[in-house]
This record gives structure tokens, sequence and C-alpha cells, in this order.
């Protein structure tokens, strides 16, 4: 069983969030979104799995659709991306999710669609040897595109839960126990779904997770405590989306929601969720409406990161960041 101390190690080695926190506390400074400008960056593209990596420092992003399903590896260290060599890449994929299982320092992606097949395969990212390995679990979720994947408020291990293959949609809960998958079986769930937010609260120590493509509604907002999911019943609500994302800001201590898309049409709003309800924010300037984007929390510079996506049948190659105007 994890510590007290063991938790607190989890919410530092996850964001560095302790001064921030306290800021946050105080009170909640004005946001905007800025544009990054890059020598470098990955290629236009929609649906790339991104996260942050304890041993780098940096963000890293994999593969994503650009007219195809690459297998590319990038880093981003706040200013320049990097396209990385490592000498085994899983498969071109699009629509792989990532997070962090923090016993073991290493990234964990799961899922995804090559343009044929949905994908079932377990990859590890090792930071501290620039490695992708893949790992070979004894059982597995089932093969999806658009998998939530999240890391657990209180074990720290990397969980999925949902995607998409034809014609299902998934709603079971996995866990890696760092050689294995194992299902959760919680008592509770949300209905089917794929392409949620979904986004863990270190201070708060649940994930919320919210709206998503379904075929049961998926417009209400779920929280996963690490044994089970609870229904929520927030006064205000974002309009429904699907592709949209998410991640903690640490000068709000709080999650936020971007984007996503309805109906055809694509959005650029930023919502807060207080652990209670959700909040429209209104920061400074914001990317262009988009869905199907890479974004992540970077301890590094105390920003939320968003690259790329889709704008209508655009495909994104901007690299923006929030935090505090």
């Amino acid at each position: 069983m994890f510590t007290r101390c063991r938790l607190l190690l989890i919410s530092v080695t996850l964001f560095g969030i302790l001064t921030s926190t306290a800021m946050a506390q105080e009170s909640s400074p004005a946001l905007a979104w800025k544009k990054v400008s890059t020598i470098s960056a990955p290629s236009a593209r929609s649906a790339p799995a991104m996260a942050f990596d304890p041993a780098t420092k940096t963000i890293i992003l994999f593969g994503g659709y650009d007219g195809v399903h690459r297998s590319d590896t990038w880093s981003f260290d706040g200013k320049t991306w990097t396209l990385l060599n490592p000498p085994l890449s899983p498969p071109a994929r699009a629509a792989a999710n990532m997070a962090l299982d923090v016993p073991s320092g290493r990234l964990i992606m799961f899922g995804g669609f090559d343009g044929q097949n949905y994908l079932g395969d377990t990859w590890i990212w090792d930071g501290s040897s620039s490695r992708w390995l893949q790992a070979h679990p004894k059982h597995s979720p089932p093969a999806a595109t658009e998998p939530m994947v999240f890391t657990d408020p209180l074990n720290g291990h990397a969980t999925v839960y949902g995607g998409y293959a034809n014609p299902f949609y998934q709603l079971q809960t996995w866990q890696w126990t760092g050689t294995d998958w194992r299902n959760m079986n919680p008592a509770h769930s949300p209905s089917a779904r794929s392409g949620s937010v979904v986004a863990l609260d270190p201070i708060r120590k649940q994930v919320v997770l919210f709206a998503g493509l379904a075929d049961v509604n998926p417009d209400n907002t779920w929280t996963w405590n690490g044994s089970d999911w609870t229904e929520q019943s927030p006064a205000t609500q974002p309009p429904n989306r699907y592709d949209a994302s998410g991640a903690f800001e640490p000068h709000l201590g709080a999650v936020v929601a971007f984007g996503g898309g309805e109906g055809g049409i694509d959005m650029n709003d930023t919502w807060e969720w207080t652990g209670s309800n959700w909040v429209q924010l209104t920061p400074l300037s914001a990317p262009a409406p988009r869905e199907s984007f890479g974004m992540a929390y970077f301890p590094r510079i105390q920003k939320v990161v968003v690259f790329g996506g889709a704008s209508g049948s655009s495909l994104l190659a901007d690299t923006w960041v929030l935090g505090p105007a």
C-alpha cells in the first residue's frame, strides 16, 4: 500500500506542483494561450500520442496521421522539437494514447489504428535509454482506437479505459502492473466510449473523464478514484464533444479541457474542472479550433502544451502553451 509520502512523491514526480499549488490556492491568475515559434516540428498531423517523460524532462510525441500513419518519435524541450532515432519503434499508428507509469518512471502506450487494423499492443518508452520496448503481457485490454490512457491517482500506474473497435465501443478499465494488464472490474463505469477528455488531478486525487464518441449519450462527467468510477452532477458542463483533450494546470490547481469537435464543427474553448463543476475560462488569445491534437502538462516550463490536430479538412503543425498571462 502506498503511504502518504508515496502519494506526495507521485504528485511531485508527475508535475512538480508544490509551489504552483500554493499559488493556485491563493489566487487563480489570468491565463493566456501563446504560440511557440519552433525551428523544427513534426509534420502537420492529427491524433498523435503525447505525454511528459520525467526521465528526459521533455514532452514525447509518437505517431499520428499526416496523410499516412506515422511511426516517428519526437521530443519537445519547451522551445525545440527534436526527431529521435530509437533503434526500435512501434508500428505506425494514429489515435493511440500514452501516460506515465510512476512506479517504473516510463511511458506506457496502448492501442491505435494503422489504417486497416485496430491495435492492442503495448509499448513502453524508456526515457533513460531513449528506447521503445515492446511488452508481451499475458492479459491485455481489447484492441481499440482512441482509448483513454491516464495515470492512476492512488498508485501511479498507467490505466486504460474504453476505446473503439468497429462496431463496438469499449467500457472496461485495465491497469498496468509493470509486466501485465489487470482488469479492474469496477462496480460502476461510464457508458462505453472513445475519444473522451481525460486527465489526472493530483491535488484531488481523481481522474476526470468527459464526453467522447459513443452509441449511448456520452454528454456526462465521471471521476476515477483508483478503484471505481463515479458519475458527477455538475451545474455546468461544456457542450458535448469528441477528440478534445485535458491536462492538469498547476496555477489553477485544476484540470483544463480544450477544443474538440461536435457534428463536424471544431471548437477552441477552454474549461476548468473544479472537482465538482465545469467553469468556462476566457484566456487571452486561443489556438485555432481543432480536434485530435496532442496535449500534456510540461512541468519544466509549468505550462500545458498543445501540438497539431485537425481543423476541418486541414492538418495542423503549430505548438501552443497555456500558462499565466
